[in-house]
């Protein structure tokens, strides 16, 4: 049964114990039922080598954006982002969104970055990826305005039960990241635990928060398969059941993804 790593930086990875070769890490990952990669850009500089990522590897896909927090001397237009978007090899929009936790005295500078990452998802009809922290209804009240047809997912979600059953309404995913096993997140296992199984979706967010039994080591895509077998437990389903859910989920959402198995 394949697993998919919803969301990963695979051009951060620490890639030490692979001398620095990130076909090792995927091997990796693959050894352990992970079929594929969702590699998220963080700017739109990004963009390149995650479409070389993505003609390397056929289970790689990519994504194109700006990241709330990213600090940029231009901040792009709507064009710049539907220019980097319409390739076929990207298969969504983002990451984007809103973080007042690490900052919320640009709130209006991260509303409008959100706003034209919206627009331009509108335009290429592909889902886009948000980040959202602590910024709950003015997320929400963003995708009720500008939201693609294409809807998203709400990635390495930490916000309440309240908020995922609104998104999922307004046809929204939910992914779940390796947060989940840490000891204090009882309101993401909640969530984990209550949203509807086609609903959800799981990811590492690798090289960030590795999920027990790994923390405090850089996290790898290969971890997704802690993060899902930790979810399986949580709500009393089969690890396979689980895995082959959020697979149908993903490729159900991102439609210019194509399911393959490097050879």
């Amino acid at each position: 049964m394949y697993l998919i790593d919803s969301h990963c930086h695979l051009d951060r990875l620490d890639l030490e114990a692979w001398q620095g070769d990130l076909s090792k890490a995927l091997d990796a990952a693959h050894e352990r039922g992970v079929s594929h990669f969702l590699a998220v850009s963080v700017t739109l500089d990004d963009v390149v080598v995650l479409k070389d990522f993505a003609r390397q590897y056929s289970s790689v896909f990519a994504s194109a954006g700006v990241h709330p927090l990213q600090d940029m001397a231009h901040e792009p237009s709507v064009d710049d982002i539907v220019k980097q978007a319409e390739d076929d090899l990207i298969v969504a929009v983002g990451e984007t969104g809103l973080d007042y936790h690490y900052a919320s005295d640009n709130r209006d500078i991260q509303l409008e970055r959100f706003r034209r990452h919206l627009i331009a998802a509108q335009e290429v009809d592909k889902p886009v990826i948000i980040h959202t922290r602590e910024a709950k209804e003015d997320t929400l009240e963003m995708l009720r305005e500008y939201g693609p047809d294409a809807k998203g997912v709400l990635h390495c979600f930490t916000e309440d039960l309240d908020m995922a059953r609104e998104a999922i309404r307004m046809g929204y995913l939910v992914s779940v990241s390796g947060i989940v096993t840490f000891r204090n997140a009882d309101q993401v296992r909640l969530v984990a635990q209550s949203i509807p199984l086609d609903s959800l979706l799981v990811e590492t967010d690798a090289p960030y928060l590795a999920p027990v039994p790994h923390r405090g080591k850089k996290c790898q895509p290969a971890h997704v398969r802690d993060v899902a077998e930790f979810i399986a437990q949580l709500r009393g389903i089969s690890y396979e059941e689980l895995a082959m859910q959020t697979t149908v989920n993903f490729f159900r959402l991102f439609k210019g993804a194509r399911p393959q198995v490097d050879s």
